[in-house]
């Protein structure tokens, strides 16, 4: 679903990956795992076609990026760190618009259903400016999903968010990996990654340092495997 060979990104004179190679299979969920500045964002902005990669190759879906960006984007949900809504339209207004754009004929719904999914129902009729932050990450989730993409792309989802609502997104994680979909997560959250993820990866100094199953974890945890992937 997802194919990456020695993809390079430099900004001016700065790299910020150096030639990471990354495949993942339909269906499964990836924890992409690393500290700050390892390139983690930069990837996935790349994954999502809003980055140019500056050497190598990315296929998203059987697309090529950058060149077949508008193909990959029709089957791709992204959760950023903004949220990619508009204020002065109501919850239910954001999801129309881009149930539409999506090409979703009937939508009402779905849009019930993503609502009801992230809590948001009993305020669809209110302008998103009037929601806190937290309630503006619930529904850029829901806009996310309301296509119900092939592939969906989180970066640290769980920013902003309070323990309701944290437990809410593990739901839709759940959710949406139950249905078979591909999704790639980057966290600082090292237990919730542990138990919703089914591979881990670890991004390091601009490369994937290791990468390793849930089952593979039988004499270690994550935490161990990471620390050992950050010294490689």
């Amino acid at each position: 679903m997802i194919e990456v060979k020695k993809l390079v990104k430099r900004f001016g004179l700065k790299t910020i990956l150096r030639g990471v190679d990354f495949q993942v299979e339909p269906g499964e969920f990836v924890a992409l795992l690393g500290p700050n500045g390892a390139g983690k964002t930069t990837f996935l902005r790349i994954l999502a076609s809003l980055s140019r990669p500056s050497l190598g190759t990315v296929q998203v879906a059987g697309y090529s990026l950058p060149h077949e960006s508008a193909q990959v984007r029709a089957r791709l949900g992204v959760v950023s760190h903004l949220p990619l809504l508009y204020p002065d339209l109501t919850a239910e207004e954001n999801l129309q618009f881009y149930a539409r754009m999506y090409g979703l004929m009937q939508h009402a719904s779905r849009i019930t259903e993503v609502l009801q999914m992230v809590g948001l129902d009993n305020r669809r009729k209110d302008l998103v400016r009037t929601f806190s932050r937290g309630m503006q990450q619930r529904l850029a989730i829901g806009r996310a999903i309301i296509h119900d993409p092939e592939v969906v792309l989180f970066d640290e989802p769980y920013t902003g968010l309070d323990q309701d609502a944290s437990a809410m997104l593990d739901e839709v994680l759940r959710s949406v990996a139950a249905k078979g979909r591909t999704v790639v997560m980057t966290s600082h959250d090292l237990a919730r990654a542990e138990d919703l993820a089914t591979r881990f990866d670890i991004l390091s100094r601009g490369v994937i340092t290791a990468s390793a199953a849930r089952d593979d974890f039988k004499n270690t945890n994550l935490l161990d495997f990471y620390k050992k992937a950050l010294e490689t």
